[in-house]
């Protein structure tokens, strides 16, 4: 009987996925109560399917990326291009000024960033030019916005520098834009995420296990 609540309750999934009712499964994915404050447990960040009557391949692609969400979605997470020089110089920045240690990190390019770019309806193209912060239910920010939204959590007198919202959009994505453009011809970029050469940051990673999986991944071989 169980599983056939299960077998039902996929199959809503995917009819509201093939209707277009987005905002019922964001409503879930980003609900209040699926945030935690505190960092994601193994079990949340190795994308372990706990029922596995929901892996089924009829089901249409969109219905089937809900499935591998973890069942807590961390807040004021940011997600950001790991292999970028320049971005990793920011995180490890933010890193060290935020001494309360409200903002965690995930790199683009690990699997633990696809619950994130779902809730917000992005495609990783779209972080690759401007970062992603997800800040609760509900909100996120990319861009100018974003870097602003981080400041604002940060201690004085960094926070102060969120004021700066008050300048237009479109010119602060206008300088913003320009120099993601160019970031890594001018500052270089790595062939996998940088973090992995600085493993004490680790502890502020969302996608740290699977970072150290891919770390001893690479020693092995």
């Amino acid at each position: 009987m169980a599983a056939l609540r299960r077998a039902l309750g996929a199959a809503l999934v995917a009819v509201r996925v093939r209707e277009g009712s987005w905002s019922a499964v964001n409503a879930t994915l980003i609900s209040t109560d699926a945030y935690s404050e505190s960092a994601p447990s193994p079990s949340s960040v190795k994308y372990a399917v706990a029922n596995p009557v929901l892996i089924d391949n009829s089901v249409d692609s969109a219905a089937t990326e809900i499935k591998i969400a973890p069942s807590l979605l961390q807040p004021r997470v940011v997600v950001y291009d790991g292999v970028c020089h320049l971005c990793h110089s920011g995180v490890k920045w933010v890193i060290e000024a935020d001494k309360d240690k409200k903002i965690k990190f995930c790199c683009l390019q690990s699997r633990a960033a696809e619950p994130y770019l779902r809730v917000s309806g992005l495609q990783r193209e779209h972080v690759l030019r401007r970062f992603l912060f997800v800040e609760g239910p509900g909100s996120y920010h990319q861009g100018s916005a974003a870097v602003l939204r981080v400041l604002s959590y940060l201690p004085q007198p960094y926070s102060a520098l969120s004021a700066l919202m008050i300048i237009p959009a479109p010119l602060r994505d206008t300088v913003y834009d320009y120099v993601a453009k160019w970031r890594h011809e001018w500052f270089g970029k790595d062939d996998d995420c940088l973090v992995l050469n600085e493993m004490e940051l680790l502890d502020r990673f969302i996608d740290r296990e699977e970072l150290m999986q891919r770390t001893r991944s690479r020693r092995e071989s």
